[in-house]
C-alpha cells in the first residue's frame, strides 16, 4: 500500500472520528498526527501493515512517555477497528499493540426506552397533515439502522431497489467479494416503501442527495437532531450507536453469537465478543438459570 492511500485511509477514519465520534478537535489533531507518523516509519504500508509489523513499530515507542505510547496504541487501535468495520480489511492487527495501563472501552448503548423514545418521535412526524417526504426518509433510516444493524456507509450507499418488498433480507458484498445476509424487519421494509415512492425512479440511490447519495455526516446530523428532540443528550447517540443497540438488544433477546456476527459482518468473533460484556447480567443469570449445576444445586436446596 502506498502513501497516497493510506493518507486517504487516514483522512476517512479521522472524518469518521469527527462526524460519528464527536471526537475533539485536539484528539483528531493528535491521532492524525500518530497515524501519519506510523505511516511514514511503515513506508506508507499502514493500511495493509500485520501484526509483526505493528509490533516492531511498538517497540520504537519504549523511550516516550506512558500516557504517549497510550496514546499512539489507542489511535492505531481505532483505525485498525474503523477498518475491519468498514470491511477494508479481514482481520486487526492491533493485538500487537502495548496497553499501558489501559482497558477496553465498551461500545455505547441506548435503553430500549431511548430507541422507543426516538421513534414516537418519527411517529409523531407521520402524523402531521401534510406529511413530510423527509419524514418518511427519516424512518426509513432509523429503521434500517437500528432494526438491521446496517453500517453508515452501506446504509447511504443503498441502490433504490436493494430493499425488495418481497424479500426479508439484503446481501451485502464486502472488500473481496465476501457477502453477508442482513434481515430486513417487516416494519423496515414497509417504511422504505413508503421512502422510496418519493425517489425519482431515475435516481441510483435509495437515499439520492445532489448528484449522489446521501452523506454520512449528514446522516449523523440527522440522527443527532432526531435525539435531541426525543429528550436525549445528542452526544450519546449516532448511527454507530444505533448499530451497537442493535447488536445488544438481539443479544438481549437471546440471540447467538455466531449468527450476531454474521449480521453485523465481523470477520472476527472476539469483535463481536465485546457485547458480551455490555450484556453481562443477562450473561450471567442465563447461567444461574440454564446450566445443569444450577438445577442440582436447586434440587439439593430443597
Amino acid at each position: 500500500m502506498s502513501q497516497l492511500e493510506d493518507r486517504a485511509l487516514i483522512e476517512r477514519f479521522l472524518e469518521m472520528m469527527q462526524a460519528e465520534a464527536g471526537a475533539a478537535g485536539n484528539t483528531i489533531a493528535a491521532y492524525g498526527t500518530d497515524l501519519r507518523l506510523a505511516s511514514e516509519a511503515l513506508g506508507g504500508g499502514l493500511g495493509d501493515a500485520g501484526p509483526e509489523e505493528i509490533a516492531r513499530l511498538a517497540g520504537e515507542w519504549q523511550a516516550l512517555a506512558r500516557s504517549t505510547v497510550a496514546r499512539k496504541a489507542a489511535a492505531l487501535r481505532r483505525f485498525f477497528a474503523f477498518l475491519a468495520d468498514e470491511g477494508l480489511r479481514e482481520d486487526d492487527p492491533s493485538g500487537a499493540l502495548p496497553r499501558p495501563g489501559t482497558a477496553r472501552s465498551l461500545p455505547k448503548v441506548l435503553s430500549i426506552g431511548d430507541v422507543d423514545a426516538m421513534f414516537a418521535v418519527i411517529a409523531a412526524r407521520q402524523a402531521r397533515v401534510p406529511a413530510d417526504p423527509l419524514d418518511l426518509r427519516l424512518a426509513a433510516l432509523v429503521e434500517l439502522l437500528y432494526g438491521s444493524g446496517l453500517r453508515a456507509t452501506e446504509l447511504v450507499s443503498l441502490p433504490r431497489n436493494a430493499v425488495a418488498p418481497d424479500r426479508p433480507y439484503l446481501i451485502l458484498k464486502g472488500k473481496g467479494g465476501r457477502e453477508r445476509l442482513v434481515p430486513i424487519s417487516d416494519r423496515a421494509r414497509a417504511a422504505v416503501a413508503e421512502w422510496r415512492a418519493h425517489v425519482d425512479s431515475a435516481r441510483a440511490w435509495l437515499f439520492p442527495s445532489g448528484k449522489s447519495h446521501l452523506s454520512r455526516v449528514r446522516l449523523y446530523q440527522l440522527i443527532r437532531a432526531l435525539a435531541a428532540e426525543a429528550g436525549i443528550p445528542p452526544e450519546r447517540v449516532s448511527p454507530h450507536v444505533l448499530r451497537h443497540a442493535f447488536a445488544t438488544h438481539l443479544l438481549e433477546g437471546g440471540a447467538d453469537l455466531r449468527a450476531l456476527q454474521a449480521m453485523l459482518g465481523h470477520a472476527d468473533i472476539a469483535t463481536t465478543e465485546i457485547y458480551t460484556h455490555v450484556d453481562s447480567r443477562r450473561l450471567v443469570a442465563l447461567v444461574n438459570e440454564r446450566h445443569p449445576l444450577a438445577e442440582a444445586l436447586g434440587r439439593k436446596g430443597r
